[in-house]
């Protein structure tokens, strides 16, 4: 009896000191940098959420995150009749548990107002509850005075845009011209909104792509139906808090969801080269050359718009060999655009196979 009371406590204490696995998710670092994956905005039982601070700590390891920020927000609290209101809540409980689990937690909240200028996370704060003021301009004041990095949230959102089109009002002009909006949300939920690529190219400031859950994100984002949460992906330094922070402001972002990526050409770029490696031809007959493109991330590519003699089309799957078949009348590397890879609102990533 002793013996199987020591086995039972054994395993119990093995499982309580090993649980919090972290999924592997495959998206390469680029030169010079490391690839933080992130979720910038979703929500706890201290706003209009379900699920305790922790859980979201929990979620973000089953999917392979390395930083989130739970972003309850400042004005709109209906559980406060149940549960004690403070806006500083998530990070209390959140901060130390992260921590043990090596996920980085950003301090974060929420600014909720009508368009314009619509809703706002301030990440990198320090305390949320003065950020809570009754003119928006003086809450994204008090954030700014914290060294908050300001993104803008769904600008399309259907709620507050009818017609589903991002619009730059005086005050989003305003701030953009203070340096005040770091960052603007082309993914939110399962939305995307073109025209923010143009809004972040032309003032230089990051793309962003973030779940904003408020349920459970297993029973949103389900494995049939999506390969992975909207995700925020920063090349920074190192992966440290200052170094992430660092990067956001200086815009080396990339956001992924349903298999696209969304970036400026200069990270889209040595990124897909990171993903994919094409080897020297196998094998030759007299018309034709063969040679394989080896893709080690889990983004399937779609490369259309091939040249005259090669594959019109060519789909790189996910964490596997493609074979490729290439006449001979070919003397040049082959290009392509990649489908699902946007460099711009209109815009996607053009590559070259070398063989």
């Amino acid at each position: 009896m002793k013996r199987q009371f020591l086995i039972v406590l054994i395993f119990a204490l093995s499982f309580a000191f090993v649980s919090g696995q972290r999924k592997i998710v495959n998206l390469p670092d680029i030169p010079g940098y490391v690839t933080i994956k992130c979720d910038f905005h979703m929500h706890s039982i201290y706003s209009d959420g379900d699920v305790w601070p922790t859980v979201r700590i929990d979620e973000a390891l089953r999917d392979g995150l390395d930083a989130i920020a739970i972003t309850d927000h400042l004005e709109y609290t209906p559980k406060k009749d149940y549960i004690p209101l403070d806006f500083n809540a998530a990070w209390k409980i959140g901060e130390g548990y992260a921590k043990e689990r090596n996920l980085i937690l950003v301090h974060a909240t929420e600014i909720t107002r009508k368009m314009p200028p619509g809703h706002f996370n301030a990440l990198f704060i320090n305390d949320a509850s003065l950020i809570a003021k009754d003119s928006v301009w003086d809450a994204f004041e008090a954030a700014i005075k914290q060294g908050a990095f300001l993104q803008w949230n769904h600008p399309g959102w259907k709620s507050q845009e009818p017609d589903g089109i991002p619009k730059l009002y005086d005050i989003h002009k305003r701030m953009l011209k203070n340096g005040w909006i770091h960052g603007i949300e082309y993914f939110n939920d399962s939305e995307y909104y073109p025209l923010v690529f143009t809004f972040c190219k032309q003032n230089n400031i990051a793309l962003m792509g973030n779940s904003d859950v408020h349920g459970i994100i297993s029973e949103i984002y389900k494995s049939s139906e999506y390969k992975n949460r909207p995700m925020t992906l920063v090349f920074a330094k190192e992966k440290s808090h200052d170094s992430l922070k660092e990067a956001m402001f200086a815009g080396r972002t990339m956001v992924y969801f349903k298999d696209i990526l969304v970036a400026k050409e200069e990270y889209a770029k040595p990124f897909f080269n990171q993903c994919i490696s094409v080897g020297k031809p196998f094998f030759q007959n007299d018309k034709n050359r063969y040679f394989e493109v080896t893709n080690n991330s889990d983004v399937t590519f779609y490369l259309i718009n091939g040249i005259a003699n090669s594959p019109a089309t060519i789909t790189l799957a996910a964490n596997s060999v493609t074979r490729v078949v290439v006449s001979k009348k070919v003397t040049s590397p082959l290009t392509y655009d990649v489908k699902n890879v946007l460099t711009g609102e209109k815009d996607n990533l053009k590559i070259e196979l070398k063989y």
